[in-house]
């Protein structure tokens, strides 16, 4: 997954619903390895 965020200084945080289990964990998973803070 490519970075999400265009700038270093810019405050990287996501939401995820229904992280718990199938596409929402593996969005999670992906966005936290990005340094989201999830």
């Amino acid at each position: 997954m490519s970075s999400l965020a265009s700038s270093s200084n810019e405050q990287k945080i996501a939401v995820v619903t229904g992280a718990s289990s199938g596409i929402g964990a593996a969005s999670a998973r992906a966005l936290a390895s990005e340094g989201f803070k999830v």
